[in-house]
């Protein structure tokens, strides 16, 4: 997280899952932004397959978790230029539709943050995980 912005943050957590994060602040500055779930437009059968086939398409990337283990996402990647050749985000220029904000998730133990509405997630979309509303 204290890397350039632009890269990966790939960390463990429960000792089991992996979070992917993109590092936002110059190098030396805590910061970044954690990617809780994608849809997936391509390689379905892939990323079902590395989620032990799922019943459900929205439960393949549908939090972070899932998400790295849909996308092979673990430790070696962190650091990772995210602008690079193994592991990247584009604009593909699709329309999204209305983004909504909500309490993040998972985070009791942030104290007066905990309820700050720092969660960003596209309006129903079946593949956003569940939503805390204050």
């Amino acid at each position: 997280m204290f890397g350039p912005p632009g890269h990966a943050y790939v960390y463990m957590i429960y000792g089991f899952y992996f979070c992917l994060n993109v590092v936002t602040e110059r190098k030396g500055y805590p910061a970044a932004v954690l990617i809780r779930g994608v849809e997936p437009l391509e390689s379905l059968d892939l990323m079902s397959q590395l989620r032990n086939n799922p019943k459900h398409e929205t439960n393949v990337a549908s939090g972070p978790g899932k998400l790295c283990m849909a996308m092979s996402i673990d430790k070696r990647l962190n650091g990772e230029d995210l602008l690079g050749q193994t592991l990247w985000i584009e604009d593909r220029k699709l329309d999204s539709g209305s983004i909504l904000s909500s309490p993040r998730v998972g985070v009791d133990y942030a104290g007066e943050y905990k309820d700050k509405p720092w969660r960003f997630y596209v309006a129903n979309n079946p593949h956003v995980s569940r939503v805390r509303f204050k």
